[in-house]
């Protein structure tokens, strides 16, 4: 026989669902029960699993198709061969006979649930919703509660969401009306028949009918008034103080999982139904809800170990209370919820609206009003989370019943990755967080290798080094090289440097003044060069000032102390007061204020040599100029060679505010006014 088998769709719960992503690829090796492709009703996500381990032949399916109970999705070569294949066919067989039988079973329970209600409702009535058929024998975790007593539903709306190992799903009203009690709460468990609300529901019929309904009703009340007993004698035994161990409850797993988080420590306090530790499968992630209010005593897992069922969690300190104050607490959760919700949708909404007419990635609102605990999403979303470290209760879901999709989570990377960083660390220390994730540099034992001396860094090395890696790391660099003719510049600078010292005047011009006023004229003809980004990163901000800082070499390192207003000043003018603030500079008596304010930054290495280098902007500027050494090199003026003194520029910008082309246009506008002084005052 051939060990090529059908992949079929199994009991999906419904007519036909919506491939909405394919988990393999031709070609992969998958185990037993991984994913396939995931489907997405009305009602619920899930993974369409494969039945056995071995290689994807092929695919039939692609995102957007609609398939259903019994639809061919693809083939896969079975990894045990003929054996695998004989035993495979032997179960599709009785999955088939199954198939045909199970419809002849099951449509005389259905037709007395769904038939005995409408009957049952002559006038108005109160009838029992169960949990139908959710394809599974064992019970399932109840992670959400959608309705509270007084709620008005409609028929097919959601009463509660239920999560397996493989799915999640809600459970619908199978008619409309009023909800007039309650009896499933969050981290209950429930299977197929647990009744979860009584709904008043308005009808017509007869008094025959209504007999009928009576019966039916206490019938199925029975179990429920056990389960109720049950819930409401746990309050009453434990109103005492008391310590309780809380272990890890049936997790639908037989094996040991993985525990990645821990939410508690010892002497934290606790609600009922609080997360404790979070707990990861190879198809969904779950946390391990505290059964009781208290404090925590003790915690025995760690993040990395591996639990079980009845592994112990924590020791838990109960806290006392009387029967009177645990009636109060359900009676007031439902108006809690039920606002809770109205303002969850009401954000939804209004998110949708303005991600719509902005055009843009939705950005989650508050994170205090989305951070429940609880993220409503199918296993290969919480896989994909995982991957790019998104916690999901910080994600809005865009699926039917705010489900996360995948395209919700990718949409939040992206506008994660679109903030911007500067309101983080726009203050006076460097950020503590490793935002970039940054991986550390090995320590390494130097003097192991041979002699070593230790120097501490310099008091400005320390405040300046964070603010460079920040700059550094936060800002996307682009530099663009040119150099400038500056052969006349340098002639009229020694004719005035030789008439200054003639009258012996004390000052001396140096090659730094000219840039900085060819550089003050560039940034009046582009302010972009002359702004900023503002702190959300959605705007501008142009300045009408022009202050250039002027980075110092010192002792003790270096410094960038401002000249203000070079626009407005002359030559002569700006050669005195960048004397004398070098001159404070290198004494160490520069101020705070003599180093704010700055638009823009020169910083100058033509005394001591170089043909370009790469310099980092000071933040919060957009662009800095560097200057290297000058150096005569031969020119073609159209006839022949000549000797022109040249002089190498390399100006740095951030890319987000600053395009290429504009990049270079700058560079080419300040080479242009070194080299003809005459456009200065034009």
């Amino acid at each position: 026989m051939s060990d090529i088998q059908k992949i079929i769709v199994p009991d999906v719960g419904g007519d036909e669902v919506e491939v909405i992503e394919l988990c393999v690829a031709v070609g992969d090796n998958i185990e037993a029960d991984e994913g396939v492709v995931t489907v997405e009703s009305d009602k619920a996500s899930m993974d369409i699993p494969a039945p056995f381990e071995g290689e994807i032949v092929s695919l039939s399916v692609s995102v957007g198709d609609k398939i259903k109970e019994g639809d061919v999705i693809g083939e896969m070569k079975v990894a045990n061969g003929d054996s695998a294949d004989e035993g495979a066919s032997e179960e599709n067989a009785s999955d088939e006979s199954s198939k045909e039988d199970a419809p002849k079973q099951e449509a005389p329970k259905d037709e007395s649930k769904s038939e005995a209600a409408p009957a049952a409702s002559g006038s108005s009535e109160v009838i029992e919703v169960a949990v139908p058929d959710i394809g599974s024998d064992d019970e399932v975790d109840v992670i959400d509660v959608l309705v509270s007593v007084g709620d008005t539903i409609e028929k097919e709306d959601g009463l509660i969401t239920l999560e397996t190992d493989k799915a999640t799903m809600d459970v619908p009203s199978t008619h409309a009306g009023t909800v007039k009690e309650v009896f499933i709460s969050t981290g209950d468990k429930v299977k197929e028949g647990t009744v979860v609300i009584k709904l008043e529901v308005a009808g017509s019929g007869s008094s025959s009918s209504e007999s009928a309904s009576s019966d039916a009703s206490s019938e199925a009340s029975a179990p429920a008034a056990q389960e109720s007993a049950k819930q409401e004698s746990a309050p009453a035994a434990s109103s005492g103080s008391e310590t309780i161990e809380v272990a890890v409850p049936d997790i639908g797993e037989d094996g040991e999982v993985d525990v990645i988080d821990v939410l508690v420590s010892a002497g934290d306090t606790v609600e009922k139904e609080d997360g404790l530790i979070t707990l990861e499968t190879d198809k969904a992630t779950m946390d391990v809800p505290s059964t009781h209010a208290g404090t925590i005593k003790e915690v025995f897992i760690k993040a990395g170990d591996k639990v079980k069922q009845g592994t112990l969690v924590v020791k838990l300190e109960t806290s006392g209370g009387s029967s009177s104050s645990a009636a109060e607490k359900p009676a007031e959760a439902p108006k809690q919820k039920e606002t809770k919700q109205d303002s969850q949708q009401d954000e939804t909404q209004q998110a949708s609206q303005q991600e719509a007419s902005q055009g843009r990635s939705p950005v989650p609102p508050a994170p205090e009003a989305k951070n429940t605990g609880k993220a409503h999403a199918s296993p290969s979303v919480r896989r994909i989370a995982r991957e790019f470290g998104v916690d999901l209760t910080q994600v809005n879901g865009s699926g039917p019943k705010n489900r996360i999709l995948k395209e919700d989570v990718q949409a939040y990377v992206k506008a994660e990755l679109a903030k911007p960083r500067t309101a983080a660390a726009s203050g006076s220390a460097p950020v503590g967080d490793n935002v970039l994730q940054i991986v550390p540099v090995k320590p390494v034992d130097h003097s192991k290798f041979g002699e070593i001396e230790e120097q501490k860094l310099s008091r400005i090395q320390k405040i300046s080094g964070p603010f460079l890696h920040r700059n550094w790391a936060t800002i996307p660099h682009v530099t663009q090289f040119d150099e400038a003719d500056i052969t006349e510049v340098e002639e009229f600078r020694k004719e005035q440097n030789a008439y200054h010292a003639k009258i012996k005047s004390g000052l001396k011009i140096t090659p730094l003044v000219f840039v900085m006023k060819a550089v003050a004229k560039a940034l009046e003809k582009y302010e972009v060069f002359n702004s900023s980004l503002s702190d959300d990163g959605e705007s501008l901000i142009i300045k009408k000032f022009i202050n250039i800082g002027i980075a110092v070499e010192t002792p003790g390192g270096l410094v960038v102390p401002v000249i203000r207003d070079v626009n407005k000043k002359g030559i002569e003018q700006l050669s005195q007061e960048l004397i004398e603030t070098s001159k404070k500079a290198r004494e160490g008596k520069l101020k705070a204020a003599d180093m704010q304010g700055g638009t823009f930054t020169i910083s100058s290495l033509g005394g001591i040599g170089g043909t370009a280098f790469t310099p980092i902007v000071n933040a919060p500027e957009v662009a800095i100029l560097g200057v290297s050494k000058s150096e005569m090199k031969p020119k073609w003026n159209g006839k022949e060679f000549e000797p022109r003194l040249m002089v190498p520029l390399s100006l740095s910008y951030d890319h987000r505010v600053i395009d290429g082309a504009v990049g270079a246009r700058f560079s080419t506008e300040v080479a242009a006014n070194l080299t003809d002084l005459r456009r200065i005052i034009l």
